[in-house]
């Protein structure tokens, strides 16, 4: 079963604070808690549950913005003893706000203020504080190499001063970083059967059959995740390495001389490639395309998160070449117009995950269930 039936009595009386960053998302959420909320009551009739119900959990709030660039943060309702959500994509990149005159777009750091903000206005009123944060804040920078600063580890600690009890993030690039913080709860979660369940249910092509499939991860950090992939759809697995230059530092990091490639035969299969996100898309490119040159059929690329940081130009050109057959990435994380037009993009969504989440939460049952996806993928075929 993908849901579980609300059992329980609430831990107080549920609020969700949407950050400008993830309205989209913020609202489709919003909309499977209420129509999960109405059947699950509707044969119920005490006042409790009759309070329970409502058009909208979200909470009237704003993020204002003063001319020289400073902001506060205002609530428009009371939250005093309510259980409060609070939503956020620091990842999105198509947030403006006027400074001086002049446009700005809001970065990670900005976003990462406004929930400092939005924690500060609660005032210790709300009787628990949660933070949704799907694209963890700095969590590319998760250890220290040499004199370097640890900004996850830092940002994690500051939420935990301000009260927060729980952190919930997706695809945790590593998950280790939760040991800055032992005494709150943050949680990992997955878009693993979402984006199987995508995938499934897009090309009738898509074979999963071991003689048919097999998974690679594009270096040594996904290969975890690629294991999981492979061992749950029963393939093979392969594995890219990085050999990098490290004489060099290219926009903050060592360039990739050459990828190594690792594993069984890829010839005549479709290849599946999984990783937590894509940046700028060169790993994904050149493991394409010496896939290609090894002879394999189709490839498929299943990430979390995808930015294209130089732009979507070399994925069109890799489509038109039948390089790369189509990119399933999820909604957790702002995604523009173009690359929903796009015709290898497939967008996976992600907003009843979330809602069940909070409502589990909210319920104080386990989420267990939601962070081990393994049954509900073998049901998908049936094993």
């Amino acid at each position: 079963m993908e849901e579980q039936k609300i059992t329980k009595i609430p831990f107080g009386q549920l609020g969700v604070i949407v950050h400008k960053s993830c309205k989209e998302l913020g609202q489709k959420v919003d909309d499977y808690i209420v129509n999960r909320r109405r059947e699950e009551f509707s044969d119920r009739c005490s006042e409790y549950h009759l309070d329970e119900i409502k058009d909208s959990y979200i909470i009237d709030s704003d993020i204002i913005r003063f001319a020289n660039g400073e902001a506060k943060a205002h609530l428009k309702e009371s939250i005093r003893g309510k259980d409060i959500f609070i939503l956020a994509d620091i990842g999105n990149y198509n947030v403006k706000y006027n400074m001086f005159g002049i446009e700005n777009r809001m970065s990670p750091d900005d976003h990462f203020q406004d929930v400092k903000r939005l924690i500060s206005a609660i005032a210790g009123k709300a009787r628990r504080i949660h933070i949704i944060m799907p694209l963890l804040y700095e969590s590319r920078q998760d250890k220290r190499n040499t004199r370097e600063s640890l900004d996850c580890a830092m940002a994690l600690q500051e939420l935990e001063k301000l009260g927060v009890e729980n952190i919930f993030t997706f695809d945790a690039h590593e998950t280790r970083v939760q040991n800055a913080i032992p005494q709150t709860g943050f949680e990992s979660l997955h878009s693993t059967y979402q984006i199987i369940k995508a995938m499934n249910g897009l090309d009738e092509e898509v074979c999963f059959g071991n003689e048919q499939m097999m998974v690679i991860s594009p270096d040594t950090g996904a290969m975890d995740r690629a294991i999981y992939y492979a061992s749950v759809l029963g393939l093979d697995v392969g594995l890219f390495y990085k050999r990098r230059d490290y004489k060099k530092i290219v926009d903050g990091r060592n360039p990739i001389i050459q990828h190594e490639y690792m594993g069984a035969e890829v010839a005549g299969k479709d290849i599946l490639i999984v990783d937590d996100m894509i940046a700028s898309g060169g790993s994904v490119f050149d493991i394409a395309k010496e896939l290609k040159q090894k002879n394999a059929r189709n490839i498929y690329v299943a990430v979390s998160f995808t930015f294209f940081t130089n732009g979507i130009e070399k994925m069109d050109e890799y489509y038109e070449k039948g390089y790369i057959s189509k990119l399933f990435s999820t909604n957790l994380t702002y995604i523009p117009e173009k690359f929903k037009q796009a015709e290898w993009f497939e967008e996976v969504d992600m907003s009843k995950l979330i809602s069940l989440l909070i409502d589990t939460v909210n319920y104080d049952d386990s989420i267990s269930p939601l962070l081990d996806a393994t049954n509900k993928i073998k049901n998908i075929f049936g094993k």
